[in-house]
């Protein structure tokens, strides 16, 4: 992250989930996030599943306070948590119900908006960026 205003200031931080899962590493990690936010940094975080990441209050409020969610295709369990947390309309959770690669659904304040990207596969950009296993040994 760019710490304010200066380009000198730069940081990168990693969390697992494995931090998030002991209590006293957890609030560590939420006080970290925090304190990025408050100081101009754009903390990012990933997540396989929604309700690992939401199993700790702690780490819930860092969910609650992110105004950028991108979702791609969700299991039951986590479609059930996003459309009630981000209050997502049964017709908007379509776009990440059974869906294919590259379709989903972006969440930014309080706009919901669905997409479809359909990444050209022949080109050299797709092909440093993909994280298909039978992809990543073509290279």
């Amino acid at each position: 992250f760019r710490a304010g205003e200066n380009p000198e200031i730069t940081s990168k931080d990693y969390l697992s989930l494995f931090l998030l899962k002991e209590e006293q590493t957890a609030a560590y990690s939420v006080e970290i996030w925090k304190r990025f936010r408050k100081w101009g940094g754009i903390p990012t975080a990933i997540t396989q599943n929604v309700k690992d990441l939401l199993a700790s209050r702690e780490v819930e409020n860092i969910f609650e306070n992110s105004d950028f969610v991108l979702m791609l295709n969700q299991a039951a369990g986590d479609r059930a948590i996003l459309a009630k947390q981000l209050n997502i309309s049964p017709q908007q959770m379509k776009y990440v119900t059974h869906t294919e690669a590259g379709e989903g659904l972006i969440f930014y304040g309080n706009v919901v908006l669905p997409f479809v990207d359909r990444f050209p596969k022949d080109t050299e950009l797709y092909r440093v960026m993909t994280t298909k296993p039978e992809e990543v040994g073509e290279a």
